[in-house]
């Protein structure tokens, strides 16, 4: 998923710490990669500690919370037990996918000289594919400073600049190494731009208000229909005038594609159970390849 950060409403921009597992147990938590030196801390065992007492250490740590779990059935417990061993398996994982000095030139090429300099967009759509090839089954990218109140012309070519290459890029990367057809690429952000002007209002300093009505958002592989585009806006582009997608069936159609049913995937919490797509949404079939 390739995320750009529009801003909210109340002029707060959106940040990666607002991401969390929500009301589900805390293994469902992702881990958030750093833009320095070491993508995830605390990865290396301390001086002196070698591989096989990290794993006996955690043998016996697991040991002891089992014991606590079947005494108090606390279900976070359990996922305590996991992250200590997805904790294990990053240690052994992690620093050989983010060494990408062994990429050949020609993928370099393909994603653009910013591929090299670790944390730009660029080199995180590389590593995208590295997590993909790893068998990550979630990855999501973020890149921020889509917010342009103002001074849209100069500040919307550079923010096309860092993501026009690297996201085509990774379309072509999945592509030509057979993995575009189960792995789906979502490009979008939380909402659209009114297509009329705010702020200065002159010929080189202008920008736009936020617009919840209508916006786009591309797809690619993973059982999406190519080459189409769906749904139509009014003259003004502020209206839906034709085939409308609520974000209900967005949702319905993206669990489709895993291979879900939306109206059979639920979740207790606090006596309901939940469904993401809460009591509406369908599967927007013209979008299935």
């Amino acid at each position: 998923m390739l995320s750009r950060g529009t801003g909210r409403p109340n002029g707060q921009p959106l940040y990666s710490r607002l991401w969390g597992n929500g009301f589900l147990h805390s293994l469902h938590q992702g881990v958030q990669f750093r833009s320095g030196k070491d993508p995830v801390l605390f990865l290396n065992n301390p001086d002196g500690m070698p591989n096989h007492n990290r794993r006996q250490i955690l043998d016996k740590i697991a040991e002891l919370n089992q014991i606590q779990y079947e005494a108090s059935g606390d279900p976070e417990i359990q996922s305590r037990i996991a992250q200590y061993e997805m904790a294990y398996r990053m240690q052994t994982s992690v620093p050989g996918l983010m060494d990408i000095e062994n990429e050949p030139d020609h993928i370099y090429k393909m994603y653009g000289p910013e591929s090299m300099t670790p944390g730009t967009f660029a080199s995180n759509c590389l590593l995208a594919r590295r997590l993909a090839e790893k068998d990550v089954r979630f990855i999501q990218l973020y890149h921020m400073g889509w917010d342009q109140h103002d001074n849209l012309p100069s500040a919307i070519k550079k923010q096309a600049n860092d993501v026009d290459q690297a996201s085509a890029a990774l379309i072509l990367d999945l592509k030509q190494r057979g993995m575009l057809d189960d792995t789906l690429v979502i490009w979008g952000g939380e909402f659209g731009r009114t297509n009329y002007s705010q702020g200065l209002l002159t010929d080189t300093n202008y920008g736009r208000d936020h617009h919840p009505r209508c916006f786009t958002i591309w797809m690619a592989g993973g059982g999406i229909k190519s080459g189409m585009v769906y749904g139509q806006t009014d003259e003004f582009g502020y209206n839906i005038v034709k085939d409308p997608v609520h974000v209900h069936d967005f949702q319905a159609t993206l669990l489709h594609l895993l291979g879900i049913d939306h109206e059979k995937l639920t979740y207790k919490y606090q006596g309901r159970r939940f469904r993401l797509t809460d009591v509406h949404g369908h599967v927007v079939q013209d979008l299935l390849a």
